[in-house]
């Protein structure tokens, strides 16, 4: 069986229904025409008209009838024709442009774009298709902007591993504990990172379990305090504190992750304030639970406020790497609190400090 084109089945379509509709015209004009022409003779005539001049009148009528039918099929079958198969084209333009776009999007090029229509239902196919193609090019700047990225944050430690171990190799550097202390933390830096896109990759696409229960939070915060304050290398400089009604209600979220989200938070906040005070604080209101962290550190400027959970976003650029993590840790937080049906946000002035805030469903 042969098969056809959507544009050939449209026109033949067309076709098809102009030739359901001529045909009953023709068969029916050629049948009852005749007869009526003789009862309207039979009417006007009164008996005048002989039988033979009644026949060459029917005859003549019944062939320039037939004459008349045929020219009226073939100027109105060639117009209609020529319409369906210019409506055709129409109709199909659209989805030969998107079949067009899809194989330059197979080569790599994701800016075309399909162009409006008047028809509705291709207009609506082609704003769908036009969003998946911004989609599919902000998924592909993402992935280019990672691997640049990922590229950048390995290069350094990768560097330092290499130059020292060459060092080493060939006796220029001697060997000595300080030296194996910073190979190590370079391993470390780099398992952190590996571990934390490992982390994130999950949470992009859906694969990190979120074990939800109920959660208390104050006892949960209280115990975070005092691990930081334990672990603080100038509890003298910086105050850390903890405002937390013990009556909070509980929230619906996952403990393992809620305490991941606050380490990241009361870790950056620690790193960039040098004097003054962190404070932790919690609160409720209708269908949330807030969690905030403030400190009083260096701030972020208002021009870096919407890229502060970007991939290996930093806000001071010139910073040692080794002091700054790995750049993932706020990305990661964001995503955490949005599979549990949270939001999070930032709030900062230079030199003044930064605030922190999300909130998660109560229980």
């Amino acid at each position: 069986m042969a098969k056809f084109n959507l544009r050939s089945r449209l026109f033949l379509s067309h076709l098809a229904v102009m030739t359901v509709g001529i045909l009953p015209l023709v068969v029916i004009g050629r049948l009852s025409t005749p007869w009526f022409l003789v009862i309207t003779l039979q009417r006007y005539e009164n008996g005048v008209m002989s039988l033979h001049r009644r026949t060459q009148l029917l005859k003549g009528f019944e062939a320039a009838w037939s004459r008349g039918m045929v020219w009226s099929i073939l100027v109105g079958g060639g117009t209609a024709g020529g319409l369906s198969y210019w409506v055709s084209r129409r109709i199909i333009r659209p989805l030969d442009q998107m079949a067009e776009i899809t194989r330059q999007f197979a080569v790599g090029d994701l800016t075309a774009r399909v162009p409006p229509s008047e028809i509705l239902e291709i207009q609506r196919l082609a704003n769908s298709f036009n969003r998946m193609a911004s989609d599919l090019e902000g998924v592909e700047q993402r992935r280019r902007e990672l691997v640049g990225d990922l590229t950048h944050e390995l290069r350094t430690p990768l560097t330092i591993l290499h130059g020292y171990l060459e060092g080493l190799a060939d006796g220029t550097v001697p060997p000595q504990p300080e030296l194996y202390e910073r190979l190590a933390t370079e391993t470390t830096r780099l398992q952190r990172l590996v571990n934390d896109l490992q982390e994130l990759s999950k949470l992009e696409a859906g694969y990190l379990p979120i074990q939800a229960q109920r959660v208390d939070l104050p006892p949960r915060l209280a115990a975070l305090i005092q691990t930081f304050e334990g672990q603080r290398a100038n509890p003298d400089q910086v105050a850390l504190g903890l405002d937390c009604p013990p009556d909070l209600p509980a929230v619906y979220a996952d403990p393992s992750r809620i305490e991941q989200i606050m380490i990241n938070l009361l870790g950056n906040a620690l790193r960039y304030t040098e004097a003054g005070k962190v404070m932790v604080r919690a609160w409720a209101e209708p269908q949330r639970v807030y969690i905030s962290v403030t400190d009083t550190g260096i701030g972020i400027a208002a021009a870096d406020l919407p890229y502060v959970f970007e991939r290996f976003w930093r806000a001071d650029r010139s910073r040692n790497r080794s002091s700054g993590g790995t750049g993932l840790g706020l990305t990661i937080c964001r995503r955490l609190v949005t599979v549990q049906g949270g939001e999070i946000t930032v709030t900062s002035q230079l030199n003044q400090g930064t605030t922190f805030t999300f909130w998660l469903p109560p229980a």
